[in-house]
Formats: C-alpha cells, sequence, structure tokens
C-alpha cells in the first residue's frame, strides 16, 4: 500500500509549478547551492529537511563520482563554518574528499528540539556507516533518532555492509522501530545488486531503495522486503545520461511487486532509448515536464507517522 503524493492521474497536483514542488527548501531559487541548506531545509522532494550530526566522506563506487555533498563542504568551509574544515581538499581544480569524518556535537540533538513531526533525511553531507566513523559515535546519532519517535528519519548508506552487521548487532535497539527507515543507494548493478542484498539481511521495520544516480538498466530487480523506492537522473556538471527507459522498467516492477514508487527527477541529461529529452529544469525536477507515464511520487504508508 502506499500514499501518492503525485501521480499521473492526479491532475491537481500534477500541473503545479516547479516553485511549488520545491517549497521544502523555502525558496524558489534553483541555485546549485541555496544557503536555506545550511538551516536543515532542503529541495529534496523525498524529504523535509536534513539534519547533519556527521559531516565529511570518501568516495567509494561510480555513483559518488560527481558528489554535490563534496561540492557543498567545500563552499561551507570557505564561508568559514567550522564543522566543514579540513573536509575537502583542491585537486586538479577540483574539490576532493580527504577522508576526514566528524561527529558535530551542537547537531546532535537537534531533532529533539524540533517539536513538530517531519521527515528528515540523516547526513546528507556524509555517510552514517563511513569507515572513518566509529561505532561508539553511529550509536549515539541512532539514539537520538531513536528517542525522537514523532518524526520519520531517513537514513541511506553505500556502506551497506557495516550497516547490516551494526543493525543486526549493536544497533537492534532501534532496528526495529517503525520511524527510521534503512536504505542504500544503487546506481548500477555491480555496487548496487549487493546492497540490496545486504539491505534485506538486515532486520529492520522499514527499508528503502534510493536508485538514484541510475547509471544503466538494473535488469530484473527482486523487491521483497523492500517497503519504498526512488529513482531519479543525475544531475549537475558532468552529468551522465538517464534512460527513461531504465526508469519504466523500475515503475513497472514496483507496480508488480507493490512498491511505492517515487520520481524524483530525470536528471541533466535524459534521453528516450537515443532520442535527448528536451527540458528547462536543470535537474530534471519538473514532472510537467516529464512524459506521464513517469510522474509518479509515492511514499509508504507510514509516512502518516510524520504527519
Amino acid at each position: 500500500m502506499a500514499r501518492s503524493i503525485k501521480t499521473n492521474t492526479d491532475s491537481k497536483v500534477a500541473n503545479k509549478t516547479a516553485s511549488e514542488i520545491c517549497t521544502s527548501c523555502g525558496r524558489p531559487s534553483r541555485r546549485q547551492f541555496c544557503g536555506a541548506s545550511l538551516k536543515g531545509k532542503t529541495k529534496i522532494q523525498w524529504t523535509g529537511r536534513t539534519w547533519n550530526p556527521v559531516v565529511g566522506c570518501s568516495k567509494c563506487s561510480k555513483g559518488c563520482e560527481h558528489c554535490y555533498a563534496m561540492w557543498q563542504a567545500f563552499r561551507c568551509e570557505a564561508m568559514g563554518i567550522s564543522q566543514y574544515q579540513g573536509l575537502t581538499v583542491i585537486q586538479g581544480g577540483t574539490p576532493k574528499w580527504t577522508g576526514v569524518v566528524r561527529l558535530v556535537e551542537h547537531k546532535l540533538e537537534e531533532p529533539i528540539h524540533w517539536r513538530k513531526p517531519q521527515m528528515i533525511f540523516v547526513n546528507s553531507m556524509s555517510d552514517l556507516f563511513h569507515e572513518h566513523l566509529s561505532d561508539a559515535d553511529i550509536i549515539r546519532v541512532a539514539e537520538v533518532m531513536h528517542r525522537a519517535n514523532w518524526h520519520v528519519f531517513q537514513v541511506l548508506t553505500k556502506r551497506s555492509e557495516r550497516m547490516r552487521d551494526l543493525l543486526n548487532s549493536k544497533l537492534q535497539f532501534c532496528a526495529r522501530d517503525p520511524h527510521i527507515w534503512w536504505g542504500v543507494s544503487v546506481e548500477n548493478r555491480k555496487s548496487g545488486l549487493p546492497r540490496i542484498e545486504n539491505l534485506r539481511s538486515a532486520d529492520v521495520a522499514v527499508r528503502f531503495l534510493s536508485i538514484e544516480p541510475l547509471l544503466e538498466c538494473l535488469g530484473a530487480l527482486d523487491l521483497s522486503g523492500i517497503h519504498w523506492v526512488i529513482v531519479g537522473g543525475e544531475s549537475g556538471h558532468g552529468a551522465r545520461p538517464f534512460d527513461l527507459q531504465w526508469a519504466r522498467s523500475i515503475i513497472g516492477q514496483c507496480r508488480e511487486q507493490h512498491v511505492p514508487c517515487f520520481v524524483k527527477q530525470i536528471g541533466r541529461r535524459p534521453v528516450d532509448g537515443s532520442i535527448p529529452i528536451a527540458h528547462s529544469d536543470p535537474k530534471g525536477g519538473d514532472p510537467q515536464e516529464w512524459p506521464e507515464d513517469l510522474r509518479l511520487r509515492e511514499f509508504p504508508e507510514s509516512t502518516e507517522l510524520a504527519g
């Protein structure tokens, strides 16, 4: 079962403007970097706000190649924001992660003070299960999520083995909390499919997939035990092509296996087969510019927990 936020059959919602769709940021700006994100506001359509108790990361697979968080961390450091100091270094004229990962103490208990229920994306500027973050620090973040049970927390990782192992051991106290959703990134078959298996092996209440940036056709997917799927193309400088047929395949499999599906964006370089798709939104995030069969934005029913 799913609660549909935007579908091709909902004409009133389908006619919303791009600025209306992105109001989670609180601004109509389409700039790549918006200062509102420093306050936890976000233009990520599938969440309500971000929470970054951990910052810093390093690349680990093809999906990391054009990491938006790396550029944003570089900008934050240039703005003098203390927790971002030393996270990036300029190499070849572009920022690169240094591999420094740190817990941000003054951010840790923020959700406890947000009394209005919200949907919260955890660590948009890091990976909670990064190898340079201690188990003890991960547990501290999880304890806050466990306590703040009036929110819905969305935790997304590319380090799926470590997440699975901790959820089945030291994080068992929160793994089955229905208000904490555990997800993995899936950009291709080589890296993404093993992550799905690791996620399925974790004893948790809610599992989701972020199939973004989708870089190739994933073929047949086993979505058993998966409660939500997000799909999208890559945006930003150097974005790789996104074939709408890949998205259609995923939508069809979600339909067949009764899994809610959220199409986030068609990216900067969408194609339909070999035909480029013209659009004005730089991220391909305006559903009005998509084929009708892709205008699908669903959430699991438990979204009701976040109001």
